[in-house]
């Protein structure tokens, strides 16, 4: 039993068990499972890529199995109602901007726990999402 109730939670959802793991908490954590939201942020495809040269690979194909692969993910009923929403472009950004397009009280969204070097090299979706976050990030740790 959930006694503070959130309107609109949002999870970024990368395909991890980590994610997926984010999911299950969340849906505890909202009012109905409509009020949550689920982003998944893929990279914009490059000029030169075969697939977008020849005209194979467009955003509304990819959309389209992203959406699909989360749903088999989840199929359980209980996530009929949650909202799915692939965009394209830098994850921190588009997720804070969604959460903020969407009026969300939370955020929640695995670390994956890298430090030093790695973290450095590689940056952090995490920690750009909790500086640009308009509202509170519930970070889950491994």
């Amino acid at each position: 039993m959930n006694w503070f109730p959130k309107r609109s939670v949002v999870v970024p959802v990368d395909f991890s068990d980590d994610s997926f793991a984010a999911v299950e908490l969340a849906i505890e954590l909202v009012a109905e499972p409509a009020g949550l939201h689920l982003i998944h942020v893929l990279p914009e495809p490059h000029a030169g890529d075969p697939g977008v040269e020849w005209q194979m690979i467009d955003n509304e194909n990819r959309r389209r199995h992203a959406t699909e692969a989360i749903r088999t993910r989840l199929s359980d009923a209980k996530y009929e109602a949650v909202s799915i929403e692939i965009d394209f472009g830098s994850p921190g950004y588009r997720i804070a901007e969604f959460a903020e397009q969407v009026g969300a009280e939370l955020i929640v969204i695995p670390s994956h726990g890298r430090t030093g070097l790695k973290r450095l090299m590689l940056g952090s979706v995490t920690d750009r999402v909790i500086r640009l976050s308009h509202c509170p990030v519930l970070v889950l740790r491994k």
